[in-house]
């Protein structure tokens, strides 16, 4: 997967850059980096393309960036930058008209659209535990912001019949959806809407969040806005711009 890949060659460049600009130590994060490295390798050798970094191991990035070639951190930035932008530039152009091809229009979903977009930059520089975390807390407040913008109050009665606050995405998207969906099919999509909710929340209060955790907490958000998009088009529902 085209996505996948160009996500493990940031993953590569930022934690070189976080080793030799002191942030997170060789020994805590060089067998992980090795790992992603050989998946990466294998996806070029695959794609027919070059890979331009040679340091398969953390220990060979330090014996480059401490011989004095690079004595400030600024040095080694600029390096890794112009290491990896060509590569990143190629993968991105061959996914290019595959996203196009799967990404639903937002136009008129400003908030959302931000959101997302706010979501993707965090995960490509996301390091840390708390970095990690707030990518929960950007995910919630996503799903929140989807709610606000479907739900109608005259049109979704709530499934319990309980006014809903403005912050309770859950019981309203839940009321959205069955309006919207026959009833076979709003069973399977609250069933999505639960499990996303329940990623984001965890992402956000679990202090041992990585990578892996915020990329899927990630995708099932943005998979969730999409669905509510597509939902929201075929059935020519107009905007709430209450």
């Amino acid at each position: 997967m085209i996505k996948d890949l160009w996500d493990k060659i940031n993953y590569l460049k930022n934690v070189m850059t976080s080793v030799s600009t002191g942030g997170q130590r060789i020994q805590n994060v060089n067998e992980e980096y090795k790992k992603v490295y050989r998946d990466v390798n294998t996806s070029l050798v695959k794609l027919k393309i070059d890979n331009p970094n040679p340091y398969s191991d953390l220990w060979e990035w330090y014996g480059k960036w401490s011989s004095g070639e690079m004595p400030q951190y600024k040095d080694r930035r600029t390096y890794l930058i112009n290491l990896f932008k060509d590569l990143l530039m190629t993968i991105e152009s061959l996914d290019e008209n595959r996203e196009k091809e799967l990404e639903v229009e937002l136009e008129g979903w400003d908030r959302i659209e931000r959101l997302i977009g706010e979501i993707k930059n965090r995960l490509n520089e996301a390091q840390n535990e708390e970095q990690f975390q707030a990518i929960g807390l950007l995910c919630r407040e996503t799903i929140i912001s989807l709610a606000q913008e479907v739900y109608d109050k005259d049109k979704h009665p709530t499934l319990d019949g309980v006014e809903v606050s403005n912050t309770d995405a859950k019981k309203m998207l839940d009321a959205y959806i069955a309006v919207e969906l026959s009833e076979g099919q709003n069973e399977n999509l609250r069933k999505h809407l639960k499990s996303t909710l329940g990623l984001a929340n965890e992402l956000t209060h679990k202090r041992t969040a990585d990578r892996k955790d915020a990329r899927l907490c990630s995708s099932a958000t943005i998979n969730l806005v999409n669905i509510i998009r597509i939902i929201n088009d075929e059935n020519g529902t107009t905007p709430n711009t209450a």
